[in-house]
């Protein structure tokens, strides 16, 4: 909800644009993006003049079925060869929806980009220091145990050593995600160009963290080369990479904590107004324990963070420097600075 009212904070920050695409990024079961719906519905009032439309990109068929379900109570067609789209329909409160297999299918124009757990499970590359140079960690197999698999070091330089590597790399231990890169970039030139915003969610560092590729099987920790195809694969998301791949064309803003994003966005305020409107024991339970999930430190408030991408033109004007006196002082962006409750 709160990530629904960062949206529109920044959709009326940025002169409330007459039409608002909400696309997200491997949108799972499609909780987020009801729950985003939900507030738009609530806030009708404020986006009455505002044509908005959802699009998901979604490779998974048995995962945009789910989403179907649970966004439109599966009222979907397919949509023809011709078309981006591979499938459509309305959302319970009449707003449409589309489905992408990239990207780059998605229609350009103003839009907001949700990635939430998308970045952490996309493919890696890791790198590892010796005393002959940077060597890619390989996967190969055990000659000692056929059916296992171990980690090599690559015997010499490979392509992704010469081409991934930043010269002023400190780190002995590296992972690369380059289609995290190449996904920033686009979000970044489509921002550049027509405006919007993109919010990212993630497990990750700021350029610190070495070795965090990992695998989970029923919520517990799995070995990564045993089973492979049985468990989910996760690396922890470098966000100083995915600053250095916008490349300027946007500004970036964070990562900072979970837990700070949310109380800038005032969740302590929403939790007070649901525990008064909720009157059964069990309800308040549940919503102190989420609470205490998203913000303890132990828990998800440190682990998980917050980075944007913005226009450069919302956090600066562009002609500040002729006529300082006649521009009125810009709106801190919501989550990243503390959100003022009028």
């Amino acid at each position: 909800q709160l990530i629904g009212i960062w949206c529109i904070s920044e959709w009326m920050a940025m002169g409330k644009p007459n039409t608002l695409q909400l696309v997200e990024l491997g949108p799972g079961r499609g909780t987020l993006t009801e729950d985003v719906l939900r507030v738009f519905k609530q806030l009708a009032s404020v986006l009455s003049k505002c044509d908005v439309s959802v699009h998901l990109v979604e490779v998974s068929p048995k995962l945009s079925e789910i989403q179907a379900v649970m966004l439109t109570g599966g009222k979907v067609q397919p949509n023809p060869e011709d078309e981006s789209a591979y499938m459509k329909g309305l959302s319970k409160t009449g707003i449409p929806i589309f489905w992408y297999r990239d990207i780059q299918d998605v229609p350009s124009g103003y839009s907001f980009y949700l990635a939430h757990e998308f970045f952490d499970a996309l493919p890696i590359h890791k790198f590892q220091r010796t005393e002959k140079g940077w060597r890619e960690v390989l996967v190969d197999i055990d000659p000692e145990v056929p059916d296992q698999l171990r980690f090599v070091l690559s015997p010499s330089r490979t392509p992704a050593t010469q081409n991934f590597i930043q010269p002023e790399e400190t780190r002995d231990h590296v992972e690369v995600c380059p289609e995290a890169g190449v996904i920033v970039q686009r979000l970044a030139s489509r921002i550049e160009k027509d405006g919007g915003a993109a919010l990212v969610a993630d497990y990750g560092h700021d350029g610190t963290k070495t070795d965090t590729f990992r695998g989970f099987r029923n919520h517990k920790l799995h070995d990564v080369l045993s089973a492979p195809g049985t468990a989910d694969l996760t690396a922890d998301v470098d966000f100083s990479y995915l600053r250095k791949m916008a490349q300027g064309r946007t500004a970036t803003l964070g990562p900072i904590k979970q837990r700070e994003f949310l109380k800038n966005m005032g969740i302590d305020l929403r939790l007070q107004v649901l525990l008064q409107n909720s009157s059964d024991t069990a309800t308040r339970e549940q919503l102190l324990h989420s609470y205490d999930m998203l913000m303890n430190p132990e828990k998800m408030g440190d682990c998980f963070n917050f980075f944007a991408l913005l226009p450069h033109r919302r956090l600066a004007h562009p002609d500040k420097k002729d006529k300082p006196e006649s521009k009125s002082p810009l709106p801190p962006v919501a989550g990243f600075n503390e959100l003022l409750i009028k």
